[in-house]
């Protein structure tokens, strides 16, 4: 039944369980339908939870059965997004697929999208003084709120007030940009080829935001 009610309920895209395990078993196999299918439980479980709930389970589902691997090692690309499907086929995957897994799968529990920004950050590595591209995702409970962080490098969730290790440079989702809280006038998908790639092959997915 609470599956039930989360087709229903996400009328904003199309969502095809059936159709998203076909691909999962042709690209990937048995292990593709393995991780498919506890993702669809943990949404079906979770759907009737609290925003900061589901937080937890999505931040933890996807940090528990990822591991952090390079673009070049599973992609042969320097910078290449994946969809939540190849990320979860390939049970692996960089900053930016961490944080369009979360993203996706927040949008398919009902999570209002403004709630959420997908945040490009410089992460200070502790001890060594560099300075390294990295992105999170950023859960607004209000227009003006301090967000809390989801991270791939942090198994908890914190507030942005406690990770002075980052430094914001753009954020944006499905409707807007960024530029630090100053809303842009550009459209996202306009000022970033890669966004609008992955959304692109999301929609061909079925598993679009």
């Amino acid at each position: 039944m609470a599956l039930l009610c989360l087709l229903l309920a996400v009328g904003h895209a199309t969502f095809d369980p059936h159709k998203l395990q076909t691909l999962m078993q042709e690209r990937y196999g048995s292990e593709g339908v393995l991780i498919f299918s506890a993702w669809k439980n943990m949404l079906a479980q979770t759907y009737s939870s609290t925003e900061l709930a589901q937080l937890e389970q999505v931040n933890q589902f996807f940090n528990q059965r990822l591991q952090f691997t390079d673009d070049y090692l599973l992609w042969q690309e320097k910078d290449y997004w994946a969809t939540p499907l190849q990320t979860m086929g390939k049970r692996g995957g960089d900053c930016e697929d961490f944080v369009i897994a979360k993203y996706v799968s927040l949008l398919k529990l009902g999570m209002p999208a403004d709630k959420l920004r997908l945040i490009y950050v410089r992460a200070h590595l502790p001890g060594t003084g560099e300075v390294q591209a990295h992105m999170v995702l950023g859960y607004y409970a209000t227009p003006d709120a301090i967000p809390l962080i989801l991270d791939n490098l942090q198994p908890t969730i914190t507030s942005a007030e406690q990770r002075s290790d980052l430094t914001p440079v753009f954020s944006f989702n499905s409707q807007g940009l960024w530029i630090g809280d100053t809303a842009s006038t550009s459209s996202p998908t306009a000022r970033l080829s890669r966004w609008r790639d992955v959304l692109q092959r999301m929609q061909q997915e079925g598993l679009a935001p």
